[in-house]
């Protein structure tokens, strides 16, 4: 036998012994081991609440600095965007590893779980029904055996549940007659459809047109969704529907295209959209038109009527605006100049200057933040301009003082604006003249400071009128559905799809700036359109409607 080898006790006694010391050492070893993954599991949840609540804090710190400085923060729209995808990732990780850790430290006797102080939910809302279920007493004390059990109160736990989308078909039903004295047949007539023959309730249409031009869904999507919902409908079919439905409320666009340009002033901006052509995509254009009196205590509702056209010739807009005159708040597009003409007919349309147009180009110019986070990526990053942040600073001082009389009537906002903004422009038109002079011709500063000397009236127009706004961010603001869109469903199909598109976002986007829910809005006034009066089609507009419950059933 080899000297290194430990004989074997022949005391059974020794045996067991010597076999529960193994066990014992073997149990200690698995113990530290599973503590070990407990600790691991632990600082992994650590980690990932304590990202999770640093990007939570970001996001927040960075709502607030929009908040307070509004249009000076520059496109923290996106950013705000991604900082919300970030937080959703971050924290479903750490309810992942939150998890994880509750799990290895069960198997350990020694660790505790880590416990993540998770963000705090909200109450449900009041109006969702509750469904109340009780889980059953013992009818006898589980101690002591006693059936006088007393009830001392009870702990009720909310879980929100959804129920799928309920189909139906609704059947009406006309019955016949004839007259035993006359022979004559006699019937109800037949209800009016939201489309000559249609076999679609109002509902659905409104839930088709809103998650197309709404929610940017198209229709192969909604098609997919709908078959796996036990409903096959083709993608023509859908369609067929949408551009009959969209006819049938071409007479409210054309109400809420009027009211718009009954305004006194509008806001007006573009946007590109895709549309197919032969072989190719061709760059398209959505044209906006915004009446929002709100910013100068104006009673009028607000509304905005969207137009499309193949390209972006001065003519479209010409022709947009062929009938009206006031007040264009615009950017800088020379298709506008034509209609800024003197001796213009119908009438005089005057230019008010977007700032926060002016600002971007300054800003770009000063963004200190943005040359750092290029660099940091390993991108080229221009130079920080001195004078640029000096302008950004000269204009934020001029959004302060719109934010304190924002909502007030005309009269006073003019009154603050003489007295408070008149003397810092003066002071900023000097302050330009001068730094042109020691600038080069083709100097990015240079064309910045040309943007607003070149447009003073325009840019001035607000210390002559109360009704002005200092941005043209009504419009952006509309615009936003398309962009959102292009995401989604890429392109246009054509001409028509464009035109088409471009009376729903009208009608959508009309909706929400009333505060008025677009689909129900739909499905009520679709319900209602075809039996309607035509002098009374004003009711059904956004800021005049009053919802009336669909009567599906006969």
């Amino acid at each position: 036998m080899d000297a290194a080898v430990s004989p074997l006790p022949d005391d059974i006694e020794a045996l067991k012994a010597l076999v529960l010391l193994s066990a014992q050492r073997a149990d200690a070893a698995e113990q530290r081991a599973t503590s070990a993954e407990a600790e691991l599991a632990n600082a992994r949840a650590r980690e990932s609440a304590t990202e999770a609540l640093i990007s939570h804090y970001k996001l927040q710190i960075a709502k607030l600095r929009r908040e307070q400085y509004g249009p000076s923060a520059e496109r923290t729209r996106r950013l705000l965007a991604q900082m919300e995808f970030e937080l959703e990732d971050l924290e479903a990780d750490a309810a992942e590893d939150d998890l994880a850790a509750e799990t290895a430290a069960a198997k350990a006797t020694t660790v505790t779980a880590f416990e993540r102080k998770r963000p705090v939910r909200k109450p449900f809302p009041d109006h969702l029904p509750r469904e109340r279920v009780v889980i059953p007493a013992p009818c006898s004390c589980p101690s002591c055996g006693g059936v006088r059990l007393s009830k001392l109160g009870e702990d009720v736990t909310e879980t929100l549940e959804v129920i799928p989308r309920a189909w139906k078909v609704i059947q009406t039903v006309r019955e016949k007659f004839s007259c035993r004295d006359c022979e004559k047949i006699t019937q109800p007539p037949a209800p009016f459809h939201v489309v000559p023959r249609g076999w679609a309730g109002p509902s659905f249409l409104a839930m088709l047109l809103f998650e197309k031009y709404g929610q940017h869904q198209p229709l192969n999507r909604q098609a997919e969704r709908f078959t796996r919902e036990g409903v096959p409908l083709s993608v023509s079919t859908l369609a067929d529907q949408v551009g009959a439905a969209s006819f049938a409320l071409m007479p409210i666009f054309r109400l809420i295209e009027a009211h718009v340009f009954a305004a006194e002033r509008v806001h007006g901006d573009d946007t590109t959209v895709p549309v197919m052509a032969k072989g190719k995509t061709n760059t398209g254009r959505l044209w906006d038109y915004v009446r929002d009196d709100r910013s100068f205590g104006g009673a009028d509702p607000p509304a905005v009527v969207f137009y499309y056209s193949r390209d972006r010739r001065g003519e479209h807009p010409q022709a947009h605006l062929a009938s009206w005159s006031g007040i264009l708040q615009a950017d800088a597009y020379a298709g506008y100049f034509e209609l800024y003409a003197p001796d213009r007919r119908p009438g005089l349309i005057v230019e008010a200057g977007c700032f926060a147009h002016a600002r971007r180009k300054f800003f770009e110019l000063a963004d200190v933040e943005g040359a750092a986070r290029k660099k940091s990526r390993g991108e080229r990053a221009g130079p920080i301009y001195p004078i640029a942040l000096e302008a950004v600073q000269k204009l934020d001082a001029l959004f302060d003082i719109e934010r304190g009389i924002n909502g007030k009537t005309a009269a006073e906002r003019l009154a603050v604006r003489q007295e408070l903004s008149a003397p810092l422009m003066a002071e900023l038109h000097d302050w330009l003249e001068a730094q042109l002079t020691k600038l080069s011709r083709n100097h990015d500063l240079t064309k910045a400071i040309n943007y607003m000397l070149r447009r003073w009236d325009a840019f001035t127009h607000f210390l002559a009128d109360g009704r002005v706004c200092l941005t043209n961010n009504a419009a952006e603001r509309a615009l936003r559905c398309v962009p959102l869109g292009r995401k989604a469903w890429l392109f246009c199909g054509s001409d028509r799809g464009g035109q088409r598109a471009a009376i729903m976002f009208s009608l959508i986007q009309s909706c929400r700036l009333n505060d008025v829910d677009p689909q129900a809005w739909l499905a009520d006034v679709l319900a209602r359109i075809a039996g309607h009066p035509a002098n009374r089609l004003g009711d059904l507009l956004p800021w005049n409607w009053k919802p009336t419950a669909l009567k599906l059933e006969p």
